[in-house]
């Protein structure tokens, strides 16, 4: 069981029970985390809490929107009461496409909004309460498109790319006043509730170990956050062993 003793993780892009946003949850909760998540839809968030709870975990809904600063704030502010912050995981993805010349302005700023301006909300607002609490982690979900742009992701690669630079400015401000800040490039598929109900044929096509296992991408995290201070990780790439690179 539980019991939040070692404090407090806040994790914003939190989707459905078979996604990783509660992966990670469930993970940190095992540690001995009190969880606390957001994201923009209230009655999955419940269920996620629901699922942490069944399991002997502590958990706290944050409904809100990453890319509204009133959202995070008041986010934060409810943090105070729930326990200590100690990690904080952005894992936004709302991965788009469309052909460049048929991307609408608005659709490219909503990615913008959503990964890069709302990354930067999350992690200046939770920095200032993990410095306030003696230091702990950041961590931050990327994508192959954190890497390089390719058609017909201009929008997406264009927002991941600018979370990566963040996350590297945060690691050199921060990393010397005991805060933790590591960029996870998340690159293939991955075997969760949002691909198997959108493209099952993918998985299928992949085969067995073929996508990235919710509980093994979830360990990866866990390891950041534990890692010694006298070798600490500011980039980790994940992959299936037969994912092309």
């Amino acid at each position: 069981m539980s019991t939040g003793a070692e404090g407090v993780v806040w994790i914003t892009g939190v989707g459905a029970v078979e996604g990783l946003g509660a992966a990670l949850a469930r993970r940190f909760s095992a540690g001995g985390y009190r969880v606390a998540v957001s994201g923009r839809s209230p009655d999955k968030l419940q269920a996620v809490v629901a699922d942490i709870e069944a399991q002997g975990g502590v958990a706290l809904a944050l409904p809100g929107d990453a890319g509204s600063e009133a959202d995070i704030v008041a986010a934060v502010e409810r943090l105070e009461a729930f326990g200590t912050l100690r990690v904080a995981i952005f894992n936004v993805g709302n991965s788009v496409s469309a052909p460049s010349l048929e991307l609408s302005a608005e659709l490219f700023e909503q990615t913008w909004r959503a990964s890069t301006f709302g990354g930067f909300l999350f992690a200046r607002e939770s920095t200032r309460a993990l410095l306030k609490n003696g230091g702990g982690s950041l961590l931050f979900t990327g994508a192959t498109a954190s890497l390089r742009g390719k058609p017909p992701f201009a929008a997406f690669a264009a927002a991941k790319a600018g979370l990566r630079s963040l996350s590297q400015s945060f690691a050199r401000e921060f990393g010397p006043q005991n805060v933790h800040v590591a960029h996870v490039v998340i690159d293939g598929s991955i075997d969760g509730e949002r691909v198997r109900s959108r493209a099952p044929q993918r998985l299928q096509a992949l085969g067995e170990e073929g996508a990235l296992r919710l509980e093994d991408i979830a360990e990866a995290y866990w390891y950041l956050h534990s890692q010694p201070r006298s070798a600490w990780t500011q980039e980790l790439d994940l992959r299936p062993y037969k994912e092309s690179f």
